[in-house]
């Protein structure tokens, strides 16, 4: 295998012929959103110019008129237009959005789509604004699209925008690039990302940029393409590209996991000599790794580097670093000078424990106690813990609250859970969707129905939504167990526009389940009445229901009703995804 040190020797010949560029922004490392890529290499898509014109004199009145209109800044558009799409249904969203006295322009909805609005509501929006007179996508906003598709890991709808601005002969540039090749090799498609590498540099227009050969390193470290990775380095370097802190960062982050501790510290000292500051996350990164690995003589040296430049580490990860020093017996003097502001006290035994839960022994941090109690799974003591606090209002950050969560998930502990919840709620404390859903299924699963209404009511309260999908799901779900009174809450609490195909037909089969003909046919006829269009699994539903409960009758009825409904489903264009969902749910008489 390439000797990677020796890649360094060949970095110090090029050390000094290559500085710093001026004006590049920093790399953002985000694990989870393609955002960090964009951070540092979009091109700044600039708004419309106009040339300066002639001055001329305006008559008093029209300028005493202009004083007194307010002015409107375009931040503020942006929060209205996200407003409108996240909390409003779609229909009403439209006719919001008809309102506006703005003219549609590529710079105002490629910003309205950075805001991250719900997906569903971002690709309808994407698709209206293309109708507006006078508006046109270019490659900005397609990107931006390809990203929130990229980052819900909808890679074929990814592949579908991309298509589309190939169709369209937009231009494909190192952005759009570098995002393809980061949410292919997110989704596990490593091959996939390599052809688009390839594919960008077979294009004679386009030129893969320092941020494009990061991605691409970091790609191919991943996948334990070592030599590849090496060769590609070297290229970079060739084309005249000086790396950036966060090119660096992958280098030492592979050297680290490698075991190679002198060379990942060579780096670290030859990229300040060149110019290159490491910044707060290429230290946290790091410093997480050397704890993975039981590295402390590399993790010491950092620390005196971010002491010296005032830098600190994130809370789990000064936690993680102070329990590595621990079991490797070495002192954490240096990590406490660096991170004077937390106080978290040494705990060597569970009557330490027990003795801060009830108070009798010295004051302790009380994240750093709750996350002492998760790393020993004491959860019963957690439990103890969280109570108290929660009398005592005590606040607790939210990824916290949701490890809990998680914790107990693992170890099948429903109430433990549900505690987490309830102090959630009575802190004010809102959890990431993914807590939520987390917990919905998790209970569900222990049979703890009663307990869900309750959870989806914050959640919809906290600004998330369950979506058509998981609504529907869960609905059905509720009908299984014989909670209708549940169902249709968890229906009520849906927004307009998830009050749908797929959505009305669970709340059908919901009332089927329970032995109700006459109410599930009663939601049928309103769900129609409100101009929702049945599909072939809501009629599906609707037969399997009736024959199961003696109406032979009505059955002979819808089934009629069903037959002119696929026969005119031939003159449809195309089927809208509410229904799609309908009949993937429901098309094998999942109702009976």
């Amino acid at each position: 295998m390439y000797n990677f040190y020796g890649l360094h020797s060949y970095v110090r010949k090029f050390v000094h012929d290559f500085v710093w560029i001026h004006g590049n922004q920093p790399f953002n490392h985000s694990k989870t959103s393609i955002k960090c890529l964009h951070s540092l290499h979009r091109y700044k898509q600039k708004k419309p110019h106009f040339s300066n014109r002639r001055n001329t004199r305006k008559p008093l009145e029209s300028i005493e008129n202009e004083d007194a209109k307010p002015k409107v800044y375009m931040r503020d558009t942006i929060s209205n237009i996200y407003t409108t799409l996240k909390y409003s249904s779609w229909d009403s969203a439209q006719e919001q959005l008809n309102k506006l006295p703005i003219k549609w322009d590529s710079y105002t909805v490629n910003q309205a789509l950075k805001t991250h609005p719900p997906m569903e509501k971002a690709w309808l929006f994407f698709n209206w604004v293309s109708r507006s007179k006078g508006f046109k996508h270019d490659r900005f906003t397609y990107t931006t699209m390809l990203d929130i598709f990229g980052e819900a890991k909808r890679i074929s709808s990814m592949k579908y925008v991309y298509e589309q601005m190939q169709e369209k002969g937009l231009k494909i540039d190192a952005v759009t690039y570098t995002s393809l090749m980061h949410w292919l090799s997110n989704s596990g498609d490593v091959d996939g990302a390599v052809k688009i590498w390839e594919e960008m540099k077979d294009n004679e227009c386009c030129c893969p940029t320092v941020v494009s050969y990061t991605a691409y390193l970091k790609i191919l470290f991943g996948d334990n393409r070592v030599k590849e990775a090496t060769d590609v380095y070297k290229e970079m370097l060739q084309s005249g590209l000086s790396p950036n802190c966060y090119t660096y960062t992958v280098l030492m982050e592979h050297l680290v996991v490698s075991g190679k501790y002198e060379e990942a510290l060579d780096i670290f000292r030859k990229m300040q000599e060149a110019g290159v500051q490491p910044d707060k996350a290429a230290c946290n990164i790091l410093i997480g790794k050397c704890c993975k690995a039981g590295e402390t003589r590399a993790m010491i040296q950092i620390l005196q580097y971010m002491k010296g430049n005032r830098i600190v580490l994130r809370y789990p990860v000064f936690m993680e670093a102070l329990q590595t020093l621990k079991v490797a017996g070495e002192s954490d003097a240096l990590l406490r000078q660096v991170h004077p502001h937390i106080s978290v006290e040494s705990i060597t035994d569970e009557e330490a424990v027990e003795n801060a839960i009830t108070g009798a022994g010295v004051p302790l941090s009380h994240q750093g106690l709750v996350l002492f109690l998760l790393k020993k799974q004491n959860l019963s003591a957690l439990d103890h813990l969280l109570a108290g606090m929660m009398n005592k209002n005590i606040q607790l950050d939210p990824t916290i609250i949701s490890t809990i969560i998680e914790a107990n998930r693992d170890h099948c502990r429903p109430d433990g859970a549900f505690l987490a919840f309830e102090y959630s709620v009575k802190m004010g404390v809102k959890l990431e969707r993914t807590a939520y859903l987390t917990l919905i299924g998790f209970l569900i699963r222990s049979n703890m129905f009663t307990k869900v209404v309750e959870i989806v009511n914050e959640m919809t309260t906290a600004g998330h939504s369950l979506g058509v999908y998981l609504g529907a799901l869960l609905i059905y779900r509720l009908g299984c167990a014989r909670w209708p009174v549940s169902a249709a809450k968890i229906f009520n609490l849906l927004p307009d526009d998830q009050k749908c195909t797929s959505t009305y037909t669970s709340l059908i089969s919901v009332y089927f389940s329970a032995g109700s003909a006459d109410k599930a046919l009663k939601i049928f006829k309103t769900m129609k009445m409100n101009g929702i269009h049945p599909s072939l699994g809501t009629y599906n539903v609707l037969l399997a229901g009736l024959e199961k409960l003696g109406r032979v009758s009505d059955a002979e009825t819808y089934r009629k009703e069903r037959k002119s409904m696929q026969n005119d489903a031939h003159s449809r264009d195309t089927v809208p995804v509410e229904e799609k969902i309908c009949d993937l749910l429901y098309a094998g008489n999942v109702a009976s």
